[in-house]
């Protein structure tokens, strides 16, 4: 950006820092920060009680995150993973359908799921119901219409919640909210999030360059073995009938494919879209924008861009959001007017910028700010994003990715995908959970289900 730019931006009026910190705080105390205070089932020092749904890959990786407490119910369509989870807690009830697990939810007080994607919400919502605290994985949901049905839920159900967007607990995330929020660049108008993953549908060379787990074009008509072991009834679950085929299996193989996941900006998005989302506090969008290759109808894209285009809240005026995956860069990127980290996300404001990544951040121009003195922390350091939610359960203290946030997050990220498959830009109506100006989206907004299954 140049000085002149900058000049520009400056003339241009500005609100209240103190009063926008201050409205900023008190929105993130709602929707970031708020937890209901009927939570207590138990001190600290004692232990839950937990169900683990999902015990291989990132399931095991969460399942030995909350290890602290007793694992009383292990649960996953694989058999190798769970024997996995029977070995490391033996005295466990076991099973791989999780239906049957809530038969004896009398015997647990919490649920952590780490099911794919397109199962989290039939995993999460039972749980809801019956009054237990809940741990999902992000994304929250398969759809927007999942997301809005679990967020509500959850609001009913007064339960420690927490969706497993892990980076949220880092403490270069807490700083960048706290100098979004506290005026470090003035105004702030658009930000922009870019990832270097270029996952999905493409040519078997870009697959290579790009180091896809798998380079796949077409769904497969030939029909394989189901590996030993594995249910694969159960592993489709709600999704449409289809023969097994080692494309979409194992894991992330799955991600790639409209049935089960949503790509690179369901998955990803979950975790760098959180930082503008949080800053900005942002929720529901007015217009979504999309474009990149052609769709296609079983495969998201290896790389695509979203534009979002968000409305005045607070004192906060207007943003733009923009996303791009892959190939597609921001134009200041592009141009060499930002340092060119593989991933991040910019903040562009009327007295400068600020860009960020997982663990670093920079305020721009950096002479600009070489004695800018920067504020107090003011959000306290996480316990631990597992721990967070522990504690949640036992307190009734806060949680920072619960399932309010979380839901809006969700839709959020899944309109992207929903503007892009479309091919036209939303006008979205979030009271109606639809695009006014295209009804074509509805079947994307909330799909049909697999006979038997029903999310209710």
């Amino acid at each position: 950006m140049t000085d002149s730019h900058f000049r520009q931006r400056l003339c241009r009026p500005t609100y209240n820092r103190r009063r926008f910190l201050a409205t900023s705080l008190a929105t993130a105390g709602a929707v970031t920060w708020g937890a209901p205070a009927a939570l207590r089932a138990r001190n600290l020092n004692e232990k839950l009680n937990l169900a683990i749904i999902g015990t291989g890959g990132r399931g095991g990786a969460n399942m030995r995150s909350v290890e602290s407490e007793n694992i009383v119910a292990v649960c996953d369509v694989n058999a190798n993973n769970l024997n996995f989870g029977t070995a490391r807690h033996p005295a466990a009830r076991h099973t791989n359908d999780f239906r049957k697990l809530y038969d004896h939810a009398n015997e647990f007080d919490a649920v952590v799921v780490s099911t794919c994607e397109h199962t989290h919400a039939f995993a999460t919502m039972p749980a809801l119901q019956l009054g237990k605290h809940v741990y999902c994985e992000k994304p929250l949901t398969h759809s927007i219409w999942e997301a809005r049905q679990i967020r509500e839920a959850a609001a009913r159900a007064k339960v420690a919640t927490q969706q497993g967007t892990q980076i949220h607990a880092g403490d270069n995330y807490r700083r960048v909210v706290e100098l979004i929020q506290a005026g470090a660049i003035g105004a702030v108008s658009e930000t922009h999030v870019w990832v270097n993953r270029a996952w999905g549908r493409q040519s078997e060379a870009d697959a290579k360059a790009n180091r896809d787990i798998i380079s796949v074009r077409e769904k497969p008509t030939t029909r394989m073995d189901v590996p030993a072991g594995l249910d694969w009834d159960l592993w489709l679950g709600p999704a449409p009938q289809r023969a097994f085929n080692n494309v979409y299996f194992p894991g992330p193989k799955w991600y790639r494919w409209w049935d089960f996941g949503n790509g690179t900006m369901s998955d990803l998005g979950s975790h760098w879209v959180d930082l503008p989302f949080w800053a900005l506090n942002l929720d529901a969008p007015r217009t979504i924008e999309a474009k990149g290759p052609a769709p296609h109808p079983e495969i998201a894209p290896a790389s695509m861009e979203v534009k979002y285009e968000y409305a005045a809240r607070g004192e906060r005026g207007p943003v733009t959001l923009t996303w791009y995956q892959g190939s597609h860069k921001p134009p200041i990127w592009e141009a060499g007017g930002i340092p060119k980290w593989g991933s991040g996300v910019l903040f562009v404001g009327d007295k400068g910028m600020l860009l960020s990544d997982y663990g670093k951040h920079v305020l721009l121009p950096e002479d600009q700010y070489q004695d800018y003195a920067r504020p107090e922390p003011s959000i306290p350091r996480s316990i631990g994003h597992h721990a967070e939610w522990i504690q949640a359960c036992k307190t009734g203290a806060p949680t920072t990715c619960n399932f309010d946030y979380a839901g809006w997050l969700t839709e959020a990220n899944h309109l992207g995908n929903v503007a892009y498959r479309v091919g036209k830009k939303l006008q979205w109506d979030p009271e109606q959970l639809r695009a006014t100006n295209a009804p074509e989206a509805d079947e994307l907004i909330h799909r049909e289900y697999r006979q038997g299954w029903k999310l209710a």
